[in-house]
């Protein structure tokens, strides 16, 4: 293969006049015959670092993959550029998996998506060895590779079994991919999958265009009401909660205050998950309320905003869940609010499983990282970046609340003193509220039951209010100097590490809890960001009438509009304004079949609109 073979197809197919990052190396790698270990961001572009060496090698390639929405997905996307994929799943009835056969028996397909169940069968390697005799097999990607490590938040006992490719497959180059992994992780897949000899390609995890913040609860519904008032009045995005009833009662909450949104958890039945994804995927601006079951091999690319309205359970779960806002490139928000509940809930969580305890270990580690995340008054984008082992370079990124807002933080040792010395003396076993209760001196029945006004701790914090006392509690949980008891029903105990300032031989420095954000009012004040990203295309009528006919083809065929062309791309041809289909082919995103296909219908748009004005 020649590089100028690759870039062919990158234009002709795909659209693209450049590779991004490492894309190229990997796919010279792979179409080489050589096996890889790619560790790349969602929105990366991992797809194509399979799909094109599978374009250029002779044969099949076989993506394992996880999902039935992603399979669908990708090759919907693929058909519209003209190339010839097909999945194997158990949507399919079994005349559609006879046709899936008999077109890859007669060699017409370059890609075929299937579970890592049905290619484990005893039928499916069969026809493998058929295809391998017949110089018909291209390459095997195994994508969402952290599934098969335990340490892995999205854990898929059937993936162990793949290291049979390597086995049964020696001379066939295998590319593994994944967004999200840490250093045990990733040893695990290297290991379980024999990757050893695997060249491995990492691409930074920076997400430049997603904004995070995290903010401290107070009425997290009201709170994510002014978030989306104030930012995503029109737009898609998703909503997670811990729990299942949390997402129905979200979900209804925000349908009464006028939200086109919709639940999504495995209680559900098939049927209403179907429909809610689905509409989810083919239409515009639908918010979906979701527990984690919902988001692993969602391809669309214009989600705007995750929300998290409950702590997620590791900083891999939450850069997961984050990735999934802004695959398109163009800025998005991820937003968090959080509170010490969320800490008792998740620790509850993890004590009261089935899982092992060295299981259990990792994952409060996992957790602890997380809220130290939370609380940190450092870059957020340069945190997260160094949970991944990514060296970071100093600096204000203007993309997270900390860079943009710097946090104001203030000399707690007296306070941090007086709220552990209260754990201690109360007996290190009663939550928060009532251990503020007894700082600020109020003689409540239950502090009267245990008799706590007698403690010498009672009233000595009165210059604090109820708000920061949750505030300190909070921050020294997460420093790891108090501990959530489960067994006292969430009560908090002192840790190894608050002696030291208990006898004040450390200072310690916490952050300011900053004043809620009021309620603009309206739907109509979006972000200033966002607003300025798109250029004012909300309000011109040829972005409107782009989208439209988008969303008119999109129907017409049953799939996604992102799947008829990107928003980047339909920017583009905004801010462009083509005249010719020479012209439109020189856009990004807009390969060969889709000019054929439908350079003349947008083309139209452009030129109607022209003379509109």
């Amino acid at each position: 293969m020649t590089t100028s073979q690759a870039s062919k197809i990158l234009l002709d197919v795909f659209g693209y006049t450049a590779f991004r990052g490492e894309q190229q190396a990997i796919v010279e790698h792979v179409v080489a015959g050589g096996d890889a270990l790619v560790l790349m961001p969602t929105g990366g572009g991992k797809s194509l670092c399979y799909q094109l060496p599978a374009l250029l090698r002779n044969g099949v390639g076989i993506v394992v993959s996880p999902l039935i929405a992603l399979m669908q997905d990708q090759v919907d996307a693929l058909s519209q550029l003209g190339v010839q994929a097909a999945f194997l799943n158990s949507s399919l009835d079994a005349t559609a998996a006879r046709q899936v056969y008999s077109r890859l028996y007669r060699g017409e397909l370059k890609l075929l998506y299937v579970a890592p169940e049905r290619l484990m069968q005893d039928s499916f390697l069969e026809l493998l060895d058929s295809l391998q005799n017949e110089n018909s097999l291209a390459l095997f990607a195994i994508d969402e590779a952290h599934c098969v490590s335990q340490w892995g938040h999205d854990f898929r006992p059937e993936y162990r079994a793949l290291t049979v490719l390597h086995q049964r497959y020696p001379d066939i180059p295998r590319i593994a991919l994944t967004a999200t992994a840490d250093a045990p992780t990733r040893a695990e897949i290297i290991e379980r999958l024999a990757l050893e000899d695997a060249q491995h390609f990492v691409a930074s995890f920076d997400r430049p265009n997603i904004r995070y913040r995290v903010t401290q609860k107070a009425n997290a519904r009201q709170q994510l009401q002014a978030f989306l008032e104030s930012e995503h009045a029109n737009d898609a995005g998703i909503v997670y909660c811990l729990s299942r009833k949390k997402v129905e009662e979200t979900a209804a909450w925000l349908q009464e205050r006028g939200w086109d949104a919709l639940p999504y958890h495995a209680g559900l039945d098939a049927a209403t998950r179907n429909k809610n994804q689905r509409r989810f995927l083919l239409e515009e601006g639908v918010v979906m309320v979701a527990t984690v079951a919902f988001g692993m091999g969602i391809d669309k690319p214009n989600v705007r905003f995750v929300a998290h309205l409950d702590l997620p359970k590791s900083m891999e779960g939450y850069y997961q869940e984050t990735g999934r806002a802004g695959r398109d490139g163009l800025p998005a928000n991820a937003w968090m609010a959080y509170g010490l509940g969320d800490v008792v809930s998740m620790r509850k969580m993890l004590d009261s499983g089935d899982a092992p305890e060295e299981r259990k270990r990792v994952e409060r580690q996992k957790l602890d990282a997380l809220l130290g995340f939370c609380e940190s008054t450092a870059c957020r984008h340069q945190t997260l970046l160094r949970y991944f082992g990514e060296t970071t370079h100093p600096g204000a990124c203007a993309q997270c609340d900390n860079c943009l807002e710097p946090v104001d933080t203030w000399d707690a040792s007296e306070a941090a003193r007086m709220a552990l010395s209260c754990v201690y003396r109360s007996g290190q076993r009663f939550g928060v509220g009532h251990l503020a209760d007894i700082l600020m001196g109020k003689l409540t029945p239950q502090i009267e039951k245990f008799q706590h006004q007698q403690l010498s701790t009672f009233g000595i914090g009165k210059a604090l209010g109820q708000a920061q006392w949750s505030s300190v509690y909070r921050q020294l949980v997460a420093a790891g100097l108090l501990q959530v008891e489960m067994e006292a029903y969430g009560g908090l105990s002192l840790t190894e590490e608050a002696r030291p300032i208990l006898r004040g031989e450390r200072e310690v420095w916490l952050r300011r809890d900053a004043e809620p954000p009021k309620r603009t009012g309206s739907k109509a004040e979006k972000g200033s960001r966002l607003r300025e990203a798109f250029a004012g295309a909300n309000e011109d009528p040829l972005w409107l009438a782009l989208k439209s006919k988008r969303m008119e083809l999109a129907r017409e065929q049953g799939v996604p509009p992102y799947v008829i062309f990107h928003d980047s791309t339909l920017l583009e041809i905004l801010n462009q304004r083509p005249a010719s289909l020479a012209e439109l082919g020189r856009i990004s995103g807009v390969g060969q079949a889709k000019l054929t296909r439908y350079g003349d219908d947008f083309l139209k748009v452009v030129e109607d609109a022209g003379n509109a004005v």
